[in-house]
């Protein structure tokens, strides 16, 4: 069961006047570190909670970018990074993307890798970016930590949009940074704390109750997304399907970006919306979102705990407008 939900600002002081665990919410609060204890058992390491996937970023790379760096960001993850990391050029902040299956560029500062990339589903080569010199991040969010600890292959720092997945419902806003250092960790915290990059009691609430059956929906989503991989890449309206051999998201392409348009306004049962690592299950062009760096007709399946039968003849009718 999840811990008790404190909502809490502010704490009393001891009979000494001494400030107790808990004394302001900026800093730490019960239901945060509750789950932050289960999230760190997970992945090997000690955790923190921020209040959305991009808060999580932000907060590591303000703490582990010196000023002036480059940060090496895998080609086909997630946008919102690389967008992130434009707005904040004119801080000193300089990207530069890479092919992630193989060594980061020499002169990067700071490694941001993604295992699987999200929409394009490639692997790091994680001996490759561990040698490096810079410190890695590895955004793990399309793995998570039952199928890939990123602290074990020789990152730096384990990274979730614990909005997808790991949460599962659809109903809150998290992310959180795992690493084995004492020394980052506490300069993690740090900028946390004077960010304010906080998550509310509620939301580590709600995270916690979706960690109770997170591994039970990955491994019946995963068992799905397996079956609707190899039927996508044997149909004839598929150009190209992308599926790691593992996780809950399939990539496929259709002709071009009308074709996507129709297919995934043609799905009864799926649902057309944005985010991923729902019970329920998603589609949606990623091209509208990311423009040039992503092909037109590239649909992104997130697979949910539906019946796989009934999501495949689903598929199957939007692929005639194909």
């Amino acid at each position: 069961m999840p811990a008790p939900l404190d909502r809490s600002a502010s704490w009393p002081y001891d009979a000494a006047g001494e400030p107790g665990p808990y004394a302001y919410a900026r800093d730490e609060q019960p239901n945060a570190v509750a789950v932050e204890e289960k999230l760190g058992s997970l992945e090997g390491g000690r955790s923190l909670l921020f209040p959305a996937g991009m808060a999580a970023v932000t907060g590591a790379v303000l703490t582990m970018l010196p000023p002036g760096g480059s940060i090496a960001v895998a080609e086909g993850a997630y946008y919102g990074h690389t967008v992130l990391f434009e707005h904040l050029r004119p801080w000193g902040i300089n990207a530069v993307e890479f092919d992630q299956t193989g060594p980061p560029p020499a002169k990067a500062d700071l490694i941001l890798i993604e295992a699987p990339s999200n929409p394009m589903l490639t692997l790091p080569d994680f001996e490759a970016a561990a040698a490096h010199a810079a410190p890695v991040i590895c955004d793990a969010t399309l793995a998570s930590p039952f199928r890939l600890r990123p602290l074990d292959l020789g990152c730096d720092v384990a990274l979730h949009s614990a909005t997808k997945v790991l949460a599962g419902h659809d109903d809150l806003l998290a992310g959180v940074i795992t690493v084995s250092d004492d020394g980052l960790f506490d300069r993690l915290h740090r900028t946390r704390h004077l960010t304010g990059l906080v998550a509310s009691a509620d939301t580590a609430w709600l995270l916690e109750r979706g960690l109770e059956t997170a591994e039970v929906r990955i491994e019946r989503m995963e068992a799905s997304a397996r079956v609707l991989a190899e039927r996508l890449a044997a149909h004839p309206a598929v150009v190209t399907t992308r599926y790691p051999g593992f996780g809950f998201v399939v990539a496929f392409d259709v002709a071009d970006g009308a074709a996507a348009r129709r297919v995934e306004t043609a799905t009864e049962t799926i649902v057309n919306a944005t985010s991923l690592g729902s019970t329920h299950t998603k589609l949606e062009s990623r091209h509208r979102w990311e423009g040039d760096r992503c092909p037109e007709g590239l649909l992104r399946l997130s697979v949910g705990l539906e019946n796989p039968e009934m999501l495949w003849g689903d598929l199957e009718q939007a692929l005639v407008r194909a």
